[in-house]
C-alpha cells in the first residue's frame, strides 16, 4: 500500500473521546485529537468528534469543519455515544477511532458497519492509586483496566511511544502500532533570551498523577543553595488550592495561559521540571525542546521515550534525585540564550494523521502484523 493518503478516498470519520479542547479538564490527548483531526478535514475527510457535553456550549457545534457532538457527563458519555451510534451513525461512518483515556467506549462491540481502530495514549495503572481512594483503586488497577483492554486484544491499536506499547503488551493486546506524537513548529519558532536568573517552569495539570508538589519541594531544596532562582508553574486542577497555600518563595502559579503565553515562559526558561506518575509521551517536552529548553524529568513510562529524544535530563522519580540533576544543570549549563531544534520521534501533525489512516487502511487489507514499529 502507498505510504501516503492522498489517495485514499474522502473518509467518513468518527472519533469518540471522553472530552473535546473546550472541557475544563481537556488535556494533551484532547490537543493531539483535534490536531489530528484538522489534518483530517485537510486531506478532504469528513470528521466527527463525539464527546462529554460542556456547559455554556451547544450540543451540535462545527469548528473549521470539525463536526463537534457533546452529550452526556463524565460517566454517561460512554452510554451516549452508544446510543448515538445505533440511532443516527449507523451507516453513516468508514472508521471509528475509539479513543481510550482509562475507560474505552466498547466500540467494537457495537459497531459493526465500519472500520474500528483503538488510540490510548497511555495506561493508567498506578496512576488508579492517585486518582482514586481505597478499595477502588485496587478494583481498577487489577481487575477494571485489564477487563477494559482484553476487549481490544485483537483490535488495532494506536499509541504513541515505545512505554505505551509495552504497557499495552503487557495487558495482552497484539496489534500495536506506535505512531510518533506531532508537533507545529509554527507555535514554538521564536526564539527568546533566557532569564537573566536560574529559571524553572512546570507545565502540566494540577492533578495528583502529574505531581506538581515533588516539583515544589525541588525547588525548595534548590533555593538554598541558589536564592535568587524562579519557578514558574501553568496549569490549573484539584491541587491548585493547596498549591496556592503553600507556595514558597521564588515560585509563581500562573494559572491558564495562551498557547502564545506558555510559550514565552518555556523558552525563556532554562529547564522545564515533569514529574508525572507516566505518559503517552509528554508533548510539553518536545515544545520545551523546539524553543531551546531542556527538560529534566522522571524516569518514568512516556517521559523517558520524550525526553530521551529531546537530548534531556532523567532522574530516579523522587524529590532529592530531581533536585540534584536541577542544581547539576544549572551549575554546569547555565546559559542565558536560546536556540530551538527539532527533537527526534515526533513527525509533523499532517504526517502523523496521515500514518494513522495508512495504519487503518492495512489493516483492513490484513496486513498489519502484531508489535509493529512506526518511527
Amino acid at each position: 500500500m502507498s505510504n501516503s493518503s492522498e489517495k485514499l478516498p474522502a473518509l467518513r470519520i468518527l472519533i469518540l473521546n471522553w472530552h473535546d479542547l473546550a472541557h475544563p479538564l481537556a488535556g494533551g490527548a484532547e490537543v493531539y485529537t483535534h490536531h489530528v483531526a484538522n489534518e483530517w478535514i485537510k486531506m478532504g475527510h469528513d470528521v466527527t468528534l463525539f464527546c462529554a457535553s460542556v456547559d455554556g456550549l451547544p450540543e451540535n457545534q462545527n469548528i473549521s469543519g470539525l463536526k463537534i457532538i457533546r452529550r452526556g457527563g463524565k460517566y454517561s458519555v460512554y452510554r451516549e455515544a452508544k446510543k448515538f451510534y445505533r440511532t443516527e451513525g449507523r451507516g453513516n461512518f468508514d472508521l471509528v477511532v475509539d479513543e481510550i483515556n482509562t475507560r474505552p467506549f466498547g466500540a467494537p462491540k457495537w459497531v459493526k458497519d465500519a472500520q474500528v481502530i483503538a488510540l490510548i495514549h497511555q495506561v493508567c495503572r498506578e496512576i488508579w492509586f492517585y486518582q482514586v481512594n481505597f478499595p477502588m483503586a485496587i478494583f481498577g488497577r487489577y481487575v477494571l483496566e485489564p477487563y477494559w483492554l482484553s476487549k481490544y486484544r485483537d483490535v488495532l491499536t494506536i499509541t504513541v511511544s515505545d512505554s505505551s506499547m509495552n504497557s499495552l503488551e503487557m495487558y495482552g493486546l497484539k496489534k500495536v502500532v506506535v505512531v510518533p506524537e506531532g508537533f507545529e513548529r509554527s507555535n514554538t519558532s521564536e526564539t527568546r533570551e533566557k532569564a537573566e536568573v536560574p529559571t524553572l517552569v512546570f507545565v502540566g495539570r494540577l492533578s495528583p498523577n502529574k505531581r506538581p508538589i515533588d516539583a515544589i519541594k525541588a525547588f525548595e531544596l534548590l533555593r538554598k543553595k541558589l536564592p535568587n532562582s524562579t519557578l514558574k508553574i501553568i496549569g490549573t486542577g484539584p491541587l491548585e488550592k493547596k498549591i496556592r497555600k503553600r507556595l514558597p518563595t521564588g515560585a509563581q502559579l500562573l494559572g491558564k495561559l495562551s498557547e502564545d503565553e506558555k510559550i514565552f515562559h518555556v523558552s525563556s526558561a532554562h529547564a522545564l521540571i515533569a514529574t508525572s506518575i507516566r505518559e503517552g509521551w509528554g508533548l510539553v517536552v518536545t515544545e520545551a525542546s523546539l524553543v531551546g529548553t531542556t527538560s529534566i524529568a522522571y524516569d518514568v513510562p512516556g517521559l523517558r521515550d520524550s525526553v530521551k529524544s529531546s537530548n534531556g535530563i532523567l532522574c530516579a522519580p523522587n524529590v532529592k534525585s530531581l533536585y540534584k540533576e536541577i542544581l547539576r544543570f544549572l551549575n554546569t549549563d547555565f546559559d542565558t540564550e536560546s536556540s530551538s531544534s527539532q527533537p527526534s520521534g515526533v513527525e509533523p501533525w499532517g504526517k502523523v494523521a496521515e500514518m494513522i489512516l495508512n495504519e487503518s487502511m492495512q489493516s483492513i487489507s490484513k496486513q498489519v502484523q502484531p508489535n509493529t514499529r512506526r518511527k
